[in-house]
């Protein structure tokens, strides 16, 4: 199969490079893994100026379009679902900013993919912790 900037943008691990190959077409699975990459290597900086907003923006795309990206993954990994970090990154990133409501969402759209955390109580433990939080800071 042959490569486009999107693959060597993500496969490069160099954000500037995934930041500046968004606007490429490419294929879904491509698409994907860039996000990814993108919400990964900001969210481990998310406490440096700029990083937590380029990793809420990147996460938030990456959710809006995973209904589209879902199934064409699943057929690419034969009927498995990968693990989706970006969904317990933003969830986490805005448990810390204490928007509480949106990470509860956030949680349970990856319930409603499908998605997995790899915690053993998965998404729906992290409400439940989600929601701890939220009433110790009432």
């Amino acid at each position: 199969m042959e490569t486009d900037e999107v693959f060597q943008a993500w496969t490069s691990g160099d954000l500037e490079k995934m930041l500046q190959a968004t606007e490429n077409k490419t294929n879904l699975i491509d698409r994907h893994y860039l996000l990814l990459g993108i919400v990964t290597q900001t969210y481990k900086k998310r406490k440096e100026p700029g990083y937590g907003d380029l990793c809420e923006r990147y996460a938030r795309i990456h959710m809006q379009e995973f209904g589209e990206i879902k199934p064409a993954l699943i057929k690419e990994l034969d009927g498995m679902m990968p693990s989706v970090p970006t969904f317990q990154n933003l969830a986490i990133l805005l448990t810390e900013q204490e928007r509480f409501e949106e990470a509860i969402a956030v949680c349970n759209s990856a319930i409603s993919h499908g998605v997995h955390d790899g915690t053993k109580s998965g998404f729906e433990g992290r409400i439940t912790r989600v929601r701890k939080k939220m009433a110790e800071k009432k």
